[in-house]
């Protein structure tokens, strides 16, 4: 570590004309012979909707570290040795509660919170808080935004979208109160502009989306008399974020500027929407970097896709609607394209956890200090029920969790008690999730 004469407050932000920009991790952050830099504890859900066929995710065996890889962990496999691929788990109290019709909803509804929706169309929605807002209570206390939560799939319907059940059990993961559903953004504009404005109104806002400027050319200033104060590898660290943090924005105005010019016939694209899935999921998987990498956030919630997604994914030979596939009935084609399509996801989210793997931060990685749990509320898709569980655990979380295993808990352990083992290694303490009895061992 390279010592300074001055040091550099974690919470410094880079300020210009309506923008403040965090700094990443330095270790200029620590006072001259101080102690060795503490980086903070993160925590991230990663959601995919309409499950998966069980044998293409679960390894066989009972656990360990020589498990044989799947079709669907192949995806992962470069970075085997930060995973922990977790068997044996279910949503028994949505399981349990067998309503007929609406079981998408249910089992999306459910898998942060372990508790049965409320089925209801209209304003008196009621599910449950999730594991996400308590960590965001405590490692939200401290950064400019408590959560963040994004979605590739947004509907903006409302009242019934299935069985009787409102849109908006679909349309959040994150609840931070029984009644309370949060949005999940969608568009990286709006996102960049949550990471990095300064706040003010809406037509503030909407003012400064349209300056077709970097947000940090208005920031050198400031960056001019931080550097100042910084070593030459803190030097280099700034410069990698900040170049990410332009070339994130560069291909944001790019995306707007090729909706402007050539808008989709009779839909109204959100300003900064990329037309390709692909690069839009690659563009929030980056500003999500960027805001773990910044300390904007420590606690996030990804929708990968919605429940009863009907998207098609013909660059990877699926031109077939992905509901449709996972209604595989044993039919090897189907079985063989609904695979392609959880490949895909799970590349997309290896190609996150590389960035946060190549990021250097204090004694280790962004990746070295972040948990994140990658899973679906539904395990086979054509029985429609939250039971053996895709569960994937990625990242050291300060040591607490070790990687490269395969980890068989008996048939039906709460998946509850996953969450609370999630929360207690990031140092969250909850006592009492859904029907959870108590925390995992040997995780």
């Amino acid at each position: 570590m390279f010592i300074t004469k001055l040091s550099v407050d974690r919470r410094t932000f880079l300020r210009g004309a309506g923008v403040a920009v965090a700094l990443p991790f330095l270790d200029a952050m620590v006072p001259a012979l101080g102690a060795a830099p503490s980086a903070p504890k993160r925590l991230g859900f990663v959601y995919v909707p309409n499950g998966m066929w069980p044998p293409n995710f679960h390894p066989e065996g009972n656990g360990g570290t020589n498990y044989v890889t799947t079709p669907v962990l192949r995806a992962i496999e470069s970075l085997r040795e930060h995973t922990v691929v977790v068997s044996g788990l279910s949503n028994m109290p949505v399981a349990a509660n067998d309503q007929g019709g609406g079981v998408h909803t249910r089992n999306h509804a459910g898998w942060l919170s372990g508790v049965l929706p409320l089925r209801t169309e209209g304003a008196n929605i009621t599910s449950a808080k999730t594991a996400d807002q308590y960590a965001a209570d405590v490692l939200g206390a401290g950064t400019s935004l408590r959560s963040l939560e994004l979605t590739l799939e947004s509907n903006y319907q409302v009242g019934n979208c299935e069985a009787g059940y409102s849109c908006a059990y679909l349309n959040s993961t994150s609840w931070r109160a029984p009644n309370a559903p949060l949005p999940h953004e969608t568009d990286p504009r709006v996102v960049f502009q949550r990471l990095f404005g300064d706040g003010g109104s809406v037509s503030a806002r909407l003012a400064q989306m349209q300056k077709d400027r970097s947000i940090l050319d208005s920031v050198l200033e400031s960056i001019s008399a931080i550097k100042q104060r910084l070593g030459v590898s803190d030097q280099t660290v700034m410069s990698d974020y900040l170049d990410s943090v332009r070339e994130v924005e560069q291909r944001v105005q790019r995306a707007e500027r090729a909706n402007d010019s050539s808008p989709l016939p009779a839909v109204a694209q959100p300003s900064g929407m990329p037309e390709e899935h692909d690069e839009h999921a690659k563009l929030l998987f980056d500003l999500l970097h960027l805001a773990y990498q910044g300390d904007v956030t420590r606690v996030s919630c990804l929708q990968i896709g919605r429940e009863l997604s009907g998207r098609t994914y013909p660059w990877i030979g699926v031109p077939e609607a992905h509901h449709g596939v996972s209604h595989h009935q044993r039919d090897p084609h189907n079985i063989a394209q609904k695979t392609k399509i959880d490949v895909y996801n799970l590349s997309l989210f290896t190609a996150f956890l590389q960035k946060l793997k190549d990021t250097r931060e204090g004694d280790g990685t962004v990746l070295d200090h972040s948990l994140f749990l990658y899973g679906a509320g539904m395990g086979d898709p054509d029985k429609h029920t939250p039971l053996e569980l895709p569960c994937l655990l990625a990242g050291g979380a300060h040591g607490q969790l070790k990687g490269g295993r395969h980890i068989k808990y008996p048939d039906n352990t709460p998946l509850m008690n996953l969450l609370l083992t999630i929360l207690a290694k990031v140092e969250v303490q909850v006592d009492k999730m859904g029907d959870s009895t108590g925390l995992l061992t040997g995780l």
